[in-house]
């Protein structure tokens, strides 16, 4: 007998908050950026890019959430493992889209389990990294 438990997926609602927060986190730290978040399968469920942020900030934000959502990791994880002798060196791109290797990107887990991903783009790779990862405590 299969007794999984089921895990509510990551809904708008949820979505919503996730971005709302990364926006806070980079206004309190001055910078403009774009977040997006991506559900379990890959689909959008939120997008903002400040007016003020580089227009490429809004496919590198999606970029880094669907790179966390693939490979089920923090981007900032995996950063030296691309580099020549990494793990992912050789990694081949014929996904849907290209991954992106650099901080930003970290996968929303409920329950132990992945349900989506956030990404954030237009800042310093470490302050991406914190405004995502300050947006998921929004979560808990």
């Amino acid at each position: 007998m299969n007794t999984t438990t089921a895990v509510a997926p990551l809904t708008s609602q949820d979505a919503d908050v996730l971005v709302a927060a990364a926006q806070r986190a980079a206004e309190d730290a001055g910078v403009t950026i774009s977040v997006t978040v991506l559900d379990a399968g890959g689909h959008p469920l939120a997008f903002r890019r400040d007016d003020r942020a580089v227009l490429i900030s809004g496919e590198t934000s999606t970029r880094k959430a669907y790179t966390a959502l693939q490979l089920n990791a923090p981007t900032a994880a995996l950063v030296d493992a691309v580099q020549p002798g990494g793990l992912f060196h050789t990694l081949p791109t014929a996904l849907d889209r290209p991954l992106l290797f650099i901080a930003g990107g970290v996968p929303v887990h409920r329950d132990g389990r992945l349900i989506g991903a956030i990404g954030v783009g237009g800042g310093a790779p470490e302050q991406d990294h914190g405004f995502a990862t300050a947006a998921l405590e929004t979560l808990a």
